[in-house]
């Protein structure tokens, strides 16, 4: 193993982080942090920036997939034609000689302890919530609600909406009551959309009102809004993915719309962008 007592203590810290020590080199590194003041403080920073970063990369993993991206691996076409294989080159086997490993080593045990010093003099995520307080309550929560109800309607195809399309009168001063937001039924006819009717669900225990359509394929779509405070700088038609549920996003005159249906329907953002000028 790798005398770390020949490494920068940033390095042996590191390992201790990393669980890369020996038990004697453990009890080692312990001693000398009980007894070290500033070996304890870059011990801290260390570990604050390795828990800051898998925060971080948490946080990116559960990004939604761009919806351009989906569809563009959808439309990929195979190759119509067989490749050929090309011909086989010598493989040449490349195996380090003791000083190159041992070099490589310190390398990475340099790399590393770089990246957790600066990661651990970086605001963890207590202050940047405190300096982005006043920022405005984030829509996610809303949207996730959304997709959940999207998939429930998909599921019971049967049971798609509460007061149906022919009660047109009740639906509009129903939903104008219960959200608090004046509308009208976007007729999507041409675009080969029937409305089915509406219903009222709850978006981060707010009620949301949700139009549904559906089309001769059976495929679903629905036009969900609610009261909201979004600023004006907002992006509109924003559009996003959650597996199989494709979401546009847009906001108008205190109120938020979402545009939910198949992730694979390539005109969701024209269809959207039709329906803001009719509701």
């Amino acid at each position: 193993m790798l005398d770390l007592r020949k490494l920068p203590l940033e390095a042996q810290l590191t390992a201790l982080l990393d669980g890369e020590v020996s038990p004697e080199q453990r009890h080692e590194l312990e001693q000398r942090l009980a007894s070290d003041e500033n070996a304890r403080r870059l011990h801290e920073k260390l570990r604050h920036g390795a828990d800051f970063g898998r925060r971080r990369l948490d946080d990116v993993l559960k990004e939604p997939v761009p919806l351009a991206l989906v569809r563009s691996i959808k439309s990929t076409q195979p190759p119509k034609t067989p490749i050929t294989q090309r011909a086989m080159r010598p493989q040449v086997k490349l195996a380090p000689s003791g000083p190159q490993a041992l070099a490589a080593a310190l390398i990475l045990f340099v790399v590393g302890c770089g990246i957790g010093y600066f990661a651990g003099t970086t605001p963890d995520a207590d202050e940047i919530a405190t300096t982005t307080a006043t920022a405005p309550a984030n829509t996610n929560d809303w949207l996730g609600d959304v997709t959940a109800y999207q998939r429930l309607l998909i599921r019971q195809p049967r049971h798609l909406v509460e007061v149906p399309a022919s009660q047109a009168e009740e639906i509009s001063s129903w939903l104008t009551t219960a959200i608090g937001v004046p509308f009208r039924v976007p007729d999507l006819s041409t675009e080969s959309w029937t409305f089915q009717g509406a219903r009222v669900i709850l978006g981060d225990n707010r009620p949301v009102g949700q139009l549904v359509y559906s089309n001769s394929d059976g495929d679903i779509i629905s036009i969900c809004f609610r009261k909201d405070a979004q600023p004006p700088e907002t992006d509109d038609f924003k559009e996003t993915i959650k597996d199989e549920i494709g979401l546009v996003t847009w906001h108008n005159a205190g109120t938020s719309y979402v545009l939910a249906g198949p992730s694979a329907e390539a005109t969701l953002g024209q269809l959207a962008m039709k329906i803001a000028t009719a509701i």
